[in-house]
């Protein structure tokens, strides 16, 4: 199996439940925050959303200069969310297949200013930034949605609100 195979079907199968659960995110509530240091609702929404394709695009390259770096504007509704999210998985998934093992085991660099902060293989960057930033991310999102008063699904497993083995 290619390294990229690992990557883009991890990616598919976390996929459905990131979206499952950045679809229970109302429109109405964009603006909310749990308290006043945490981000907006909308705003880790679609900081999840936009994940996948910004990831991609960055790695595609052999680095990145966090002074370059723009967030993206909050969003306007959930279905925006939806449609950057599927945009982003699809160019994710597009960018990591087009690549083959050595470019993958290539450094990629994260540097400020000209001065780096972090330099691994392009896997890595995919293992950890794309794949497990994306899960913490994900896992903040559920506690905001919990708090807000909306049902969670079953993620790894039964949730207070949904048990699949049942």
């Amino acid at each position: 199996m290619r390294i990229a195979e690992t990557i883009t079907s991890e990616l598919e199968r976390e996929a459905v439940t990131t979206r499952n659960l950045l679809a229970l995110v109302p429109t109405d509530q964009l603006t909310w925050k749990p308290c006043g240091t945490s981000m907006s609702l909308g705003v880790l929404a679609n900081h999840i959303a936009t994940l996948p394709g910004g990831i991609a695009t960055v790695g595609a390259m052999d680095g990145l200069d966090l002074s370059n770096l723009n967030p993206p504007a909050p969003p306007e509704s959930t279905a925006a969310v939806l449609a950057a999210f599927d945009e982003g998985v699809a160019k994710a998934k597009a960018t990591i297949d087009a690549m083959g093992d050595e470019a993958l085991m290539a450094n990629w660099s994260l540097t400020k200013g000209g001065n780096a902060i972090l330099t691994v293989p392009r896997m890595g960057l995919f293992r950890s930034i794309l794949l497990n930033h994306l899960y913490h991310h994900r896992g903040q999102l559920s506690v905001y949605l919990r708090i807000l008063g909306i049902r969670m699904p079953s993620i790894y497993g039964p949730s207070a609100d949904e048990n699949p083995f049942a």
